[in-house]
């Protein structure tokens, strides 16, 4: 009482996902450590209503106009084993794109433009009937992730974790997805809504955190890596051990993906009889990289589709074989 939005909108970390790390977790490593303000980086363009409302959006590799002078600012990922040239080679490709749109003539963007739209992706499928119910366990990538199933026609709407079985049924969802996140999967009590998802009969298609969730509900066990896989690309091949074809139409045997996690399923504890094995790391180790169940619709990936690391064809054509194959 007595607050409106602008006071939410001043105090609330809106910028946080800027970290490019699990949201919540991360700001607060930073609040915890760092003793000085940093420069802008991101932005936010929105509305403030006249009835005290306000919706505004997070703007990044933003363009800002002083004295006439466009300026840029763009940050590396700080990663467990950041190599610090590397990082700054990162930065000045990630500022690569708005210097081309200041230096560049307008011929030349028309030109990049149309390059770009012949390159669209097709989706022969029809999903626009399709309701996907995203739950968010505190990560920076579910809206990327969220992206990418809207641009198979699918209906998304993102929810924190822990949303009531009420809440859900009335959400009437094709598909749940369980997004990645920081932590453990206990953590985030996942084993709850997997036991919510099984009772209720709704299909579910989970990434990192969410195979780990399944692996852990269905009676395996998750072990952690001697290095941590953060941002490192990765061949996958197919084991061709599949039931609900995720990993198998219109998708090549082996691809590249993007791993982030230093979690993993432990092949000594790994339920067999429930789950299968349906790609690993190409790799003499083969870790396991992706699950499908042996009976219900369920399915996980222990990489990012979403990631630009994952080529976008291949992370795309994976959540639209999801999307059409879970179904009971």
């Amino acid at each position: 009482e007595g607050f409106d939005a602008l006071d939410a909108f001043l105090v609330h970390t809106w910028a946080v996902t800027v970290t490019g790390a699990p949201k919540s977790w991360a700001i607060q490593f930073v609040e915890n450590n760092e003793k000085s303000p940093r420069c802008w980086y991101g932005g936010a363009v929105g509305l403030l209503g006249f009835d005290g409302a306000m919706n505004t959006g997070l703007t990044l590799r933003t363009i800002r106009l002083k004295d006439g002078v466009a300026e840029v600012r763009a940050g590396a990922t700080l990663l467990f084993d950041s190599v610090p040239e590397a990082e700054e080679a990162e930065t000045e490709l990630k500022a690569s794109a708005f210097r081309e749109a200041v230096l560049l003539g307008e011929e030349e963007l028309n030109s990049a433009a149309a390059a770009a739209a012949n390159g669209d992706r097709e989706n022969t499928v029809d999903f626009s009937t399709k309701n996907i119910v995203l739950i968010d366990h505190e990560d920076s990538f579910v809206h990327t992730l969220a992206s990418y199933f809207r641009e198979t026609g699918a209906n998304v709407t993102t929810v924190r974790w822990g949303i009531s079985e009420v809440d859900l049924k009335a959400m009437n969802p094709s598909l749940v997805v369980m997004s990645p996140g920081p932590g453990n999967p206990r953590d985030f009590k996942c084993s709850d809504t997997l036991a919510m998802l099984v009772r209720l009969k709704i299909p579910t298609f989970g990434v990192c955190l969410g195979l780990q969730a399944m692996v852990e509900y269905f009676g395996g066990s998750l072990s952690v890596l001697s290095y941590p896989m953060h941002g490192k690309p990765t061949k996958v091949k197919r084991t061709g051990n599949t039931k609900w074809g995720i990993l198998k139409d219109k998708l090549p045997e082996t691809f590249t993906v993007a791993r982030y996690h230093s979690l993993y399923a432990d092949e000594k504890n790994f339920p067999v009889n429930e789950l299968n094995v349906v790609a690993r790391t190409a790799d003499n180790i083969g870790l396991i990289m992706a699950i499908e169940h042996k009976t219900l619709p369920m399915a996980a990936v222990q990489f990012h589709p979403e990631s630009i690391l994952t080529l976008p064809a291949n992370g795309l054509q994976l959540l639209t074989n999801a999307l059409k194959n879970l179904n009971y």
